[in-house]
């Protein structure tokens, strides 16, 4: 079984431009504490016992560096 290392979603312009869907992109005023809903299509397994790092995606393995820390509930 393999666990992804980090959770990579789009920039929140691709939201607005009607591409995707608000759940699959980053959102705009991230701030520590809040809970943020997320949406990856097809199966995916993400570590739950502690923080992974949160990066943006461009697609086709273009990440970005971590723009946050997040632990998946």
């Amino acid at each position: 079984m393999e666990f992804n290392p980090d959770l990579a979603l789009r920039n929140i312009a691709e939201f607005r431009a009607g591409q995707r869907k608000e759940e699959e992109c980053i959102p705009e005023n991230l701030k520590a504490g809040e809970t943020y809903p997320f949406l990856k299509n097809g199966q995916r397994l993400y570590w739950l016992h502690g923080e992974i790092p949160l990066l943006e995606t461009a697609g086709e393995g273009k990440l970005s560096r971590p723009k946050a820390s997040v632990v998946i509930k």
